[in-house]
């Protein structure tokens, strides 16, 4: 990697380098982020090794997403949180992720599973967040000095066994230290390729030998092949990964070293239509609740139109409050799909808020007020695109939890989901003192019966509220009526009765309302594997999907059969007194 100055406080140069060695392919991955503005000054520069354990059938891609996804998600968090708290959360939600992509192997050994070692400068710290036996190691004054732990167990043979590693469990145990940095630090980061084969002292000798502290050597690139090159002949049979970095001059020093702590950006004043606030324009109110507000604005000099959300005052000394509303702007910007809002990352923040992209065009909820249904084809189109927006939640192991007619936009070139405030990621703990309204996140009518419950909830439960909407898309109804709310047991759930959404509206055909039907189950393990064959089964009859009937009648509806045989009867007896007397 060529070097690297930071025309900054903080001032850095850095080097990598990575080989497979002797094996077939190289199973290390390896990762400098340096960025510019103020992601320096609030995130830091980042260097992330991780070394994918062998043994397992996919080290490979554990280590390079471990490291791919943290140089994406650490960036990504809110300015507010400070290092440990972005670093932690990152690698709970990467580590979860991990976790469950090695399930589908016979073993937990078998599956995801990589060392993970990264090292972040900011201002004037160190922050070290490592799992497992790949090794961070401090230069000072000539002297080298290790400052991670080995996470493994000899075994005998000169083999160790891992006892901690990213994908490896479902709770992550992660060392995370800070340290303070001074001008002429020198970083190293290794894999075992390395340090298993150069001890400490010959790995010493190389950096000062290079003559690596001082300022006129910038070819770090050069210095980390060579130490790739001193283990090779030291005969290491593994991968090889270094990487190099040294503090030209440090940043100003911060209080605790956290600049921006939860409570350090203030809540913004109370807000007009005409007032700025930091470089947005307020241009009007869009929604405002007892927990938060939503504006319309544009900035100041481009002109580019957002949507501001702020937490309601309410909130100021709730610090559960605050920290589940910094959770929204990071959930909401590692989601990547044409169908959900993106997030906007301000340039200059002085206030709590977030943005996102402005969608013109009504709610879902709009429509239906407007056209009490939706024509079949078009209802099946929009519940489409919302399962895809639902499985890029999926896939980074969230759950959006609140899908709402509310909270799906409908524009001319498709739909997008917005709001982020009741998203779960897996394995990731919130503070306990939650606010009231948190204890049920989603809306009663549209949440799976589990949420009602206190039970686990899924990927299923999401399909559930897709299947609900799907439902009132094209009936204008809800599927179990307004007694669904109100049920708060497993047997009240079950003595529920699904009206067919045919009865409704009569252009829905029956193959298309058993997938649906079979989404609304009570039992979300009766539900569909996969939102692929909901979707699937919309669009086209499944054969061994059993369909409701619509007729006959009696069968269906007996009450409703009688009545209207009692109104054509009554007809008939009328017609033919009238045919009496008229005679």
């Amino acid at each position: 990697m060529s070097l690297s100055h930071l025309n900054t406080p903080l001032d850095v140069t850095v080097g990598q380098s990575t080989a497979a060695g002797i094996k077939s392919r190289n199973e290390d991955a390896i990762g400098i982020r340096i960025p510019s503005q103020s992601l320096l000054a609030n995130k830091g520069v980042v260097s992330v090794i991780a070394d994918g354990v062998s043994a397992s059938e996919a080290g490979k891609e554990a280590s390079e997403t471990a490291v791919s996804s943290f140089l994406s998600d650490y960036y990504s968090t809110h300015d507010a949180w400070s290092v440990q708290t972005s670093g932690s959360k990152v690698l709970t939600a990467l580590n979860r992720w991990l976790y469950s992509q090695g399930q589908g192997f016979g073993s937990e050994e078998k599956g995801y599973i990589t060392t993970f070692s990264a090292l972040i400068l900011k201002s004037a710290s160190a922050y070290i967040l490592h799992v497992g036996d790949s090794r961070i190691y401090r230069l000072r004054d000539g002297e080298l000095q290790q400052i991670t732990i080995d996470h493994a167990t000899p075994v005998g043979n000169g083999k160790r066994y891992l006892s901690r590693a990213l994908g490896i469990d479902p709770k992550l145990d992660v060392d995370f230290a800070r340290n303070a940095i001074q001008a002429g630090d020198v970083f190293l980061l290794t894999t075992d390729g390395i340090h298993d084969f150069l001890s400490d002292q010959t790995l010493q000798s190389l950096l000062n030998d290079a003559d690596i502290t001082s300022e006129k050597h910038s070819h770090f690139d050069g210095v980390c092949e060579s130490i790739i090159e001193q283990a090779l002949a030291a005969n290491s049979d593994d991968n090889l990964s270094v990487q190099l970095l040294r503090v030209n001059s440090t940043g100003t020093a911060e209080r605790d070293d956290i600049r921006q702590q939860v409570n350090s950006l203030p809540f913004p004043p109370p807000l007009s239509v005409g007032q700025q606030l930091d470089d947005w324009v307020v241009l009007k109110e869009l929604h405002a609740t007892a927990r938060s507000e939503v504006y319309l604005v544009e900035h100041a000099e481009t002109q580019q139109k957002a949507v501001l959300k702020t937490l309601s005052p309410n909130f100021s000394d709730d610090h559960g409050a605050i920290e589940r509303f910094l959770l929204e702007e990071w959930i909401g910007s590692r989601i990547t799909s044409a169908h959900v809002v993106k997030v906007i990352r301000p340039k200059n923040r002085r206030f709590l808020y977030y943005l996102t992209e402005y969608v013109e065009g009504p709610t879902l909820k709009q429509l239906i007020q407007e056209r009490t249904r939706l024509p079949v084809t078009d209802a099946r189109s929009i519940v489409t695109q919302v399962a895809s927006g639902l499985r890029a939640f999926h896939r980074r192991d969230s759950l959006h939890q609140d899908i709402k007619p509310d909270n799906i936009i409908y524009t001319d070139t498709g739909i997008k989901i917005i709001d982020f405030g009741s998203t779960q990621v897996a394995g990731i703990q919130e503070q306990a003192n939650k606010v009231d309204d948190e204890q049920f996140l989603g809306t009663l009518d549209y949440s799976a019966p589990e949420y009602h419950l206190g039970a686990p909830a899924s990927a299923q439960s999401d399909q559930f509220s897709l299947a609900v909407l799907a439902y009132e898309l094209m009936t204008g109804q809800l599927p179990y009526g307004e007694g669904y709310q109100r049920c708060g047991n497993v047997k009240e759930f079950e003595n529920l009765t699904y009206k067919p959404s045919f009865d409704h509206n009569p252009l829905v055909p029956p193959w298309m309302d058993a997938a649906i039907q079979k989404a609304l189950s009570i039992n979300p393990e009766q539900r569909y594997e996969a939102f692929s064959e909901f979707t699937q089964d919309l669009n086209k009859p499944n054969p061994q999907l059993k369909a409701i009937s619509k007729g006959p009648l009696f069968e269906r509806d007996p009450l409703l059969a009688w009545r209207l045989l009692s109104g054509v009867l009554l007809a008939s007896n009328l017609v033919l007194l009238w045919l009496l007397l008229a005679n």
